[in-house]
């Protein structure tokens, strides 16, 4: 039988009529559609043809993820109390760097524009955090001129580091431990002893928080003088936040996120009226806290620091304290 016959000759084809087997037809078809393919792709296909590499990219597996960590997740003792970023601060003429004990919070506005304006042309800056988290910072090099501590601890650990001017360590102020509550008081706390009560939500700092080791010394005081260990157990077991700065309590306190909170006296005192109740602790179960003030080494303001160090140590920088609630250094 007659069959066209397709020859192929680079690139072109001719295809005429003659005498071949149904066998040789075949492969001459096969031939022709195998070439077809590779001069003529955009002929055998609308879909556009998928790079090698992409390929290789789509199929391979995509890394698991990796679980996130929660504050639900975390029990309150894993609160990182050194995660506070490293400040960006620089040596500037005229101002002055202050790490400053966040409880000084309040007060810091006044003492920076009442040091201004007994000493014009020199500026502070406050940088304010747990006194946990200053000492970190320090050591991993940030920049300060003065440093004001709410913990002996920490201040004779970076005095024996050698961060500080000799002879510049000094006492500030001090102050002891309260509890605040919401003003409506939700959890009808009238004494210490109801803090155990089985619900009571507390707040508190971290122990690597100063105001949180002072917490822990009076609970352990309180239950050797007046309650008990099972008292104390169960008055830690109600705290549901440990934080990492003594500010923080008392906001938790204030929104009314919790029944009560360990503070400093001073917060309380200078907080407007009505913005918490308060129970005292009698001075013998209490623990006084000692802040301290001293220069750093590294200041480039050192005269000025100076001036600031004598100007919190007088009068002038002892009454703005006491305004806010602090006690003298004595």
């Amino acid at each position: 039988m007659q069959y066209p016959l397709i020859i192929f000759r680079k690139g072109w084809i001719k295809m005429k009529w003659t005498f071949v087997s149904r066998q040789t037809l075949l492969v001459s078809i096969a031939c022709a559609l195998l070439l077809a393919t590779v001069f003529f792709p955009g002929c055998t296909s609308s879909t556009p043809q998928t790079p090698a590499s992409a390929a290789t990219v789509a199929a391979t597996p995509a890394p698991a993820p990796q679980p996130v960590a929660t504050a639900a997740a975390q029990a309150p003792a894993t609160v990182a109390t050194t995660s506070t970023p490293k400040p960006v601060y620089t040596a500037s003429p005229g101002n002055l760097v202050v790490f400053t004990a966040a409880s000084l919070t309040g007060a810091s506005t006044t003492i920076g524009s009442s040091f201004t304006a007994a000493y014009p042309g020199t500026t502070v800056s406050f940088d304010l955090d747990g006194t946990q988290a200053l000492k970190t910072q320090v050591e991993n090099g940030a920049y300060a001129d003065v440093f004001i501590s709410a913990s002996n601890s920490y201040t004779n650990t970076l005095q024996s580091e050698g961060y500080f001017v000799d002879g510049t360590v000094k006492k500030l102020a001090t102050n002891y431990v309260i509890l605040i509550l919401p003003p409506s008081n939700p959890a009808n706390i009238q004494s210490l002893a109801d803090l155990a009560k089985p619900g009571v939500k507390i707040a508190m700092e971290a122990k690597q928080v100063p105001a949180g080791t002072a917490t822990l010394a009076v609970l352990a005081n309180l239950a050797n003088s007046t309650y008990n260990q099972a008292w104390e157990n169960a008055t830690l077991a109600n705290v549901v936040t440990y934080e990492t700065s003594e500010p923080a309590v008392a906001t938790k306190v204030s929104l009314g996120e919790v029944d009560a909170g360990f503070v400093y006296q001073s917060t309380a005192a200078a907080a407007a009226p009505g913005t918490y109740q308060s129970i005292a602790i009698p001075v013998k179960y209490n623990y006084l806290q000692t802040y301290t003030i001293a220069i750093l080494k590294e200041s480039t303001n050192q005269a000025a620091a100076g001036w600031f160090e004598q100007y919190m140590l007088s009068s002038a920088g002892q009454n703005i304290l006491k305004e806010y609630g602090f006690m003298g250094p004595s």
